[in-house]
């Protein structure tokens, strides 16, 4: 006897739990949720880019209606800084510097005062009114006014990575090397701008303090503040209910997620800050500016042979960080010889930090602009040089990927773009007075792991509804959803029969969602909890003499749609329910966890997308308009097909701002920012948005995690701008490497 198997949830498009909450308003953000006597904290940023801050005077503040004004001279001493984090999950400061412990000024809107008061709009006033004097030093910001003070540091990003790396004998390819491309790509800064800027609130409870914080990472949150203020973490109860975008600008813990526990404290009465939209170009960190030299040699049948990547970044006085924008692009091709890399420049401004697809959104456009160029120089298709250089293994330890995907992903979107029937003569495609242009770019993502355990909790109750409870964070993936429709598979409950509770560290703790890690620690976490109470419930279910399945083994039973029944025979069986009212049980629990087993045979670990654009460019007044984008993309096991879609559509839709729009202008007399503002930092609204077409092509990947996720966020966005470029020299013939493409590089 057979009865039809429930349709497992992962996979399907499910409409997010969260959806009703956010279109209703009824969804509460970090600057929204109600606390009782609370002031407002605002903080005043330094008007100068180097320095030092001469006085200071609070009186016109505090007779405005602050209730208190915290400067250098009376904000307490943090109690350590700690270092950047070694791994995702560690305390995770944003720079290994704090402000207001000192008059050094590093850079424009540096924090020099806390202004407190009842209200924020008199806080607000009330910091328009601080004086403050600085003795300035002329500020570095420009890279080009760098260059002479440019350094190779021992090692990058958290010291995790050399700055400079090799393999093979770069030297030897390109002296022996048929065709050769030698090309500077320009980047300008960039800075985050989710919708909801970043905010923080803080309330004492005697020695412990509840935090809300609009972060990517409530775990690393409360590890931070934990050693800023020298408490054990277990002390700190962080929340975040709704994040309203985060991208990278709220993976770090920046100075006012703990300048408002501090204050709090010192104030004896809970505080909320909340950074303006300027503060959020001088409180979040940024991509910075950065200059990439690629050299790639080829020989006669253009198969690469060598790859000399040198990138030259500015950073903070503090920190030798940049984002790793060499290491996919040198394992993207089966290149043997390789040499990469990272320069910096001391400059006045904060640390860089991680910004959607950080690193490869830069590294992969200066590797496929010039694959496009080597492509001309050959008389060869772009799609065709690349399949001939595909990587079928990690170029770096020759050992095979998890799962590959990469060929697939690249034929079947040039399939759908319709590829075949690109003339390629540069100006050749017109449409009226446009030039038409049609352009590729691929991509790729490291698959990052954690390096502690991931956790929840789930309970099964006895009407047969199943909780689970998870350390992790919703800030616009749809991670309740997807952790929804594992449970629901992994326990063998109906989807709207579970409910997922995250957002408190007073749940199992999972790391940060940062470097599209968060769809795999979670889905892992929550699989393994929910297949776990399964099998408790089975092991009570066959010991029980009450059962219809008493006496049978684990290997006989499934559970489906809240039923216990045997595989061999669906009519036998009980629901869930029965099994725990009989043996007099409110619900039976677990706590899932899961860590990445050590891999005997040291795979690579990349996912794989390939990303195709059509432009129209007037020659006469130099405008760029993206008509349609066509990606497909390997990211393993879908979990939500519809969120899925919906993350790389928002990452395309940002490659096309990386391509055409964003970049921050720094003011060389003072340091700011002289474009920081939705006014003047430009991005893509919905009129700039083309038609895109999406397709996942997914391959099973059993090495990496139960449910073979290899991440998503990222992806979407790596590449669209190497396509979008190489589309405005196929429609005009000219080969620009400035980033963004302006107006004026066309006319």
């Amino acid at each position: 006897m057979s009865a039809p198997t429930a349709p497992k949830l992962v996979g399907q498009g499910i409409d997010r739990v969260d959806g009703r909450a956010k279109v209703t308003g009824a969804a509460r953000y970090t600057a929204e949720i109600p606390m009782p006597n609370a002031a407002y904290g605002v903080l005043v940023g330094a008007e100068i880019g180097n320095g030092t801050l001469s006085s200071i005077d609070t009186d016109a503040a505090l007779r405005a209606g602050a209730v208190a004004v915290y400067t250098h001279q009376n904000l307490p001493r943090v109690a350590t800084v700690p270092v950047l984090p070694s791994a995702f999950g560690h305390s995770a400061p944003g720079q290994t510097f704090f402000p207001m412990q000192d008059t050094t000024i590093h850079y424009f809107g540096q924090p020099i005062a806390v202004v407190v008061a009842d209200t924020f709009e008199v806080a607000q006033h009330a910091a328009t009114l601080i004086e403050a004097t600085y003795t300035a030093q002329p500020p570095m910001v420009r890279l080009d006014d760098g260059r002479d003070r440019q350094y190779l540091p021992d090692s990058i990003f958290a010291g995790l990575v050399p700055a400079a790396q090799s393999r093979g004998d770069f030297a030897t390819a390109a002296a022996e090397a048929a065709h050769s491309v030698d090309a500077t790509y320009h980047f300008a800064a960039n800075h985050h701008n989710p919708i909801e800027c970043s905010a923080t609130a803080a309330m004492w409870d005697g020695d412990s303090v509840l935090v809300y914080d609009s972060t990517q990472g409530i775990v690393a949150s409360q590890l931070t503040i934990a050693a800023y203020l020298g408490i054990s973490p277990s002390r700190v109860r962080v929340v975040a209910d709704y994040v309203g975008g985060g991208f990278g600008g709220k993976a770090m813990m920046w100075p006012h997620v703990t300048l408002a526990p501090l204050v709090a404290r010192e104030l004896a009465r809970p505080v909320r800050i909340i950074l303006n939209r300027e503060q959020m170009f001088y409180g979040t960190g940024l991509r910075e500016e950065q200059e990439q030299r690629i050299t790639l040699v080829s020989d006669t049948d253009g198969r690469c042979t060598g790859l000399r990547h040198h990138k030259l970044s500015v950073t903070s006085p503090f920190d030798d960080w940049a984002e790793l924008s060499l290491e996919v692009a040198g394992k993207a091709y089966a290149i043997a010889n390789w040499e990469g890399r990272y320069q910096l420049v001391k400059g006045n401004t904060m640390t860089p930090t991680f910004m959607r697809g950080p690193g490869e959104a830069s590294g992969m456009v200066a590797l496929e602009c010039s694959l496009d160029e080597l492509a001309e120089q050959l008389g060869a298709d772009p799609v065709e040089l690349r399949l001939r250089n595909h990587a079928a293994v990690d170029p770096e330890s020759g050992n095979r990927w998890t799962s590959d995907g990469y060929a697939e992903c690249l034929r079947h979107a040039a399939e759908r773009f319709g590829w075949g029937a690109r003339n390629p003569v540069p100006g050749s495609h017109t449409d009226g007075n446009w030039l038409i242009g049609w352009g590729v770019g691929t991509a790729g993502y490291p698959v990052y792991e954690p390096g502690q355990p991931q956790r929840a909790h789930a309970r099964l109750r006895s009407d047969g509804s199943l909780v689970v409870q998870a350390g992790t964070q919703e800030f616009g993936t749809g991670v309740a959803t997807i952790a929804s429709q594992v449970a629901g598979d992994a326990m063998g409950v109906p989807f709207d029969r579970v409910r997922v509770e995250i957002g408190s560290t007073d749940f199992p703790n999972i790391a940060a969602a940062v470097g599209s890690t968060g769809a795999a620690i979670v889905s892992s976490a929550v699989h393994i909890a929910g297949t776990q109470l399964l099998a408790q419930l089975v092991s009570i279910a066959t010991a029980d003499e009450g059962s219809p399945l008493h006496g049978r083994t684990s290997a006989e039973i499934e559970g489906v749609d809240g039923t216990l029944r045997l595989v061999s025979d669906p009519s036998i069986g009980e629901t869930y329910s029965a099994v725990l009212q009989r043996n007099q049980l409110s619900d039976i629990e677990t706590t899932g966890s899961w860590l990445p087993t050590p891999d005997p045979e040291a795979h690579g670990k990349l996912s794989f997308g390939a990303q195709f654009a059509e432009v129209a460019v007037d020659p006469e007044l130099g405008l760029i308009r993206v008509r349609r984008l066509v990606g497909a993309f390997a990211p393993g096991r879908v979990l939500n097909a519809k969120l899925a879609r919906s993350q790389v559509l928002g990452g395309m839709n940002w490659g096309l701002s990386q391509a055409l729009m964003e970049g921050s202008l720094p003011d060389i007399r003072d340091g700011r920012w002289a474009n920081s503002s939705l006014l003047e930092y430009l991005l893509p609204v919905n009129a700039d948005a083309p038609a895109v077409d999406i397709s996942f092509v997914e391959f099973e990947d059993s090495v990496l995690n139960p449910l073979g996720v290899k991440g998503l966020g990222e992806l979407g966005m790596v590449g669209t701008a190497a396509a979008i470029i190489n589309a405005v020299h196929h429609a005009t013939g000219r080969r620009m490497r400035e980033i963004p493409l302006r107006i004026e590089h066309l006319l």
